[in-house]
C-alpha cells in the first residue's frame, strides 16, 4: 500500500456560515501557490462547539477560522490563548497543534488596521473620537486596534447596554458608552465610525442610524461585506464621507491563518480581492 501524506485540511466555523468568502479566499490562495490543502465551511451550532472542535483535529484539520457567534466562546474551550486574544476577550484563528492544544489567536484587529492603511492612506486615528456600533467579539478587536493605533476616545453604542458596559470595563476610559437609540448623536464631530454589528449584512435586518449629524470628514468603515456596499456606505458616501468595505479586513485577518496552516504566507492585493469578489 502507497503511504500519501496526509492532506491539511481548514476552514470556517460560523452559524450561520454559508454567506462567508473565507472559502474563496484560502481556496485561491491554495492554487494560487499550488500547495496542497481544502479550506471549507463549517455550520456549528453553539451547543455543538466545543464537540466539534475537539474532533476536527481526528479527521486531518489543522486548523480554522471562527465567525459570529463563536468567537468569544472558542477562549473557554482553546488550552493556549495568545496575549492579544485574551486582551481583545474573543479569538478568530485556532491552531491545532501537533501535541494536540487548541491554540486561539486573534487577528481581526490586525486585518482591521491594514484594511484601513492600505485603502484610507491619509487617515489619521490621532485626529480625533472614533465612534463604534456593536460590542461583539469583533467590537473588541476593532476597539483595542483602535487604542493601540492613538485613538483619543471610543464612543460605544450596542443595542444591548451591559455588553457595551462590559467592553468599558475591559478597556477603560477613553471607551464612553451611548445608549443605541442616541447613536445617531454620538457620531458628531467623530474621526472614524465603525459598524462591527452584522446589520446590514445580507438576509440580516438593516442598520437604521441618523447620519444628519455625520462630518464629511469622517472615515466610514463596515465590517459587513456582504454586500460589498452596504446601504450604512452608501449613506455615509451620500454625506461626502471617504468609505472602506469590510472585505480588505477579511483579506488581511486571514493571512496569518493560512501561513500556520499551509507553510506560506499569502499576499495580500488586488489579484487577491478580485479573486474573491469573482468567486
Amino acid at each position: 500500500m502507497t503511504d500519501h501524506p496526509r492532506i491539511p485540511l481548514a476552514g470556517v466555523l460560523g452559524h450561520p456560515v454559508a454567506h462567508s468568502r473565507s472559502p474563496a479566499l484560502h481556496g485561491y490562495w491554495l492554487r494560487r501557490y499550488g500547495l496542497k490543502g481544502h479550506y471549507i465551511p463549517i455550520d456549528v451550532a453553539p451547543a455543538d462547539l466545543p464537540h466539534v472542535l475537539r474532533t476536527l483535529p481526528q479527521m486531518g484539520f489543522v486548523g480554522v477560522n471562527v465567525t459570529i457567534p463563536h468567537k468569544e466562546a472558542i477562549l473557554q474551550i482553546a488550552d493556549i490563548i495568545t496575549d492579544r486574544a485574551a486582551l481583545i476577550g474573543a479569538a478568530n484563528t485556532v491552531i491545532f497543534r501537533k501535541d494536540g492544544k487548541i491554540h486561539a489567536d486573534n487577528t481581526d484587529g490586525t486585518g482591521f488596521m491594514a484594511n484601513l492603511r492600505q485603502y484610507a492612506t491619509l487617515w489619521d486615528p490621532s485626529a480625533g473620537p472614533a465612534a463604534v456600533l456593536g460590542a461583539g467579539g469583533a467590537a473588541r478587536a476593532v476597539i483595542a486596534a483602535l487604542i493601540e493605533a492613538g485613538v483619543p476616545e471610543i464612543r460605544l453604542a450596542n443595542r444591548t447596554r451591559p455588553r457595551a458596559d462590559a467592553l468599558r470595563a475591559d478597556f477603560g476610559a477613553k471607551v464612553v458608552v451611548h445608549e443605541w437609540n442616541m447613536a445617531g448623536l454620538m457620531i458628531e464631530d467623530c474621526a472614524t465610525l465603525v459598524n462591527t454589528t452584522s446589520l446590514g449584512m445580507t438576509g440580516k435586518p438593516p442598520l437604521h442610524l441618523n447620519m444628519e449629524r455625520l462630518s464629511p470628514d469622517t472615515l466610514v468603515t463596515d465590517l459587513v461585506y456582504t454586500p460589498l456596499k452596504t446601504q450604512f456606505l452608501l449613506e455615509a458616501e451620500a454625506r461626502g464621507c471617504f468609505t472602506v468595505d469590510g472585505l480588505g479586513m477579511l483579506l488581511h485577518q486571514g493571512a496569518p491563518g493560512f501561513e500556520r496552516w499551509f507553510g506560506q504566507r499569502p499576499e495580500v492585493d488586488e489579484a487577491t480581492r478580485q479573486a474573491v469578489l469573482s468567486a
